[in-house]
């Protein structure tokens, strides 16, 4: 083989064998930096703490400060999710509630505490035979075991709706010339 030739080679097979060196040290460093789903970051912890922490103290601003930090340093934080729930519907923002919810049950589609907070803003939107839905399903994943969650539900359901309760439909005004 001439020294033409074997440049003409080394050429050709030289970016394949750069791109082929670059893939296998991407696909090396990106496993070493995963963390298995059940340990979720220390901070993201803390700050759920202090998130629930404002919560109890009636502070709703900081709590929804805490918990949506918590989740920018671990999406996987499902009792982030959870709490955030707890804030909106605290705040009347059952929607929000039901949508943190959602997410919670993204991570984890069996937590009893994201089925239980989402049945109780499902009943203070109004929503009761939904709400009966989830009590179902709290209920079966609860088992023979009576939980705490699948009771406040079923108190909520029998207490009925604070929104539709207290907001009624007044005809629209018509204006007369």
């Amino acid at each position: 083989m001439s020294r033409a030739e074997w440049l003409e080679t080394m050429m050709r097979l030289l970016p394949i064998a750069g791109a082929l060196g670059i893939i296998t040290a991407l696909m090396a460093s990106s496993g070493q930096s995963q963390v298995p789903d059940a340990q979720l970051n220390p901070l993201s912890v803390q700050l759920l703490k202090q998130g629930e922490a404002a919560l109890a103290a009636g502070n709703f601003q900081a709590a929804d400060d805490a918990l949506e930090t918590a989740l920018a340093v671990d999406p996987r934080n499902r009792q982030a999710f959870v709490t955030l729930a707890r804030v909106a519907s605290r705040q009347k923002l059952y929607g929000q509630a039901i949508r943190y919810t959602n997410k919670a049950l993204l991570l984890e589609p069996n937590d009893v505490n994201a089925l239980a907070v989402q049945g109780e803003a499902l009943v203070d939107m109004g929503a009761g035979p939904r709400a009966q839905q989830t009590l179902a399903k709290v209920r079966q994943l609860c088992g023979a075991n009576a939980c705490p969650q699948a009771t406040q539900l079923a108190t909520a359901i029998a207490r009925g709706p604070s929104v539709a309760a207290t907001t009624p439909r007044s005809a629209p005004a018509t204006k007369t010339n």
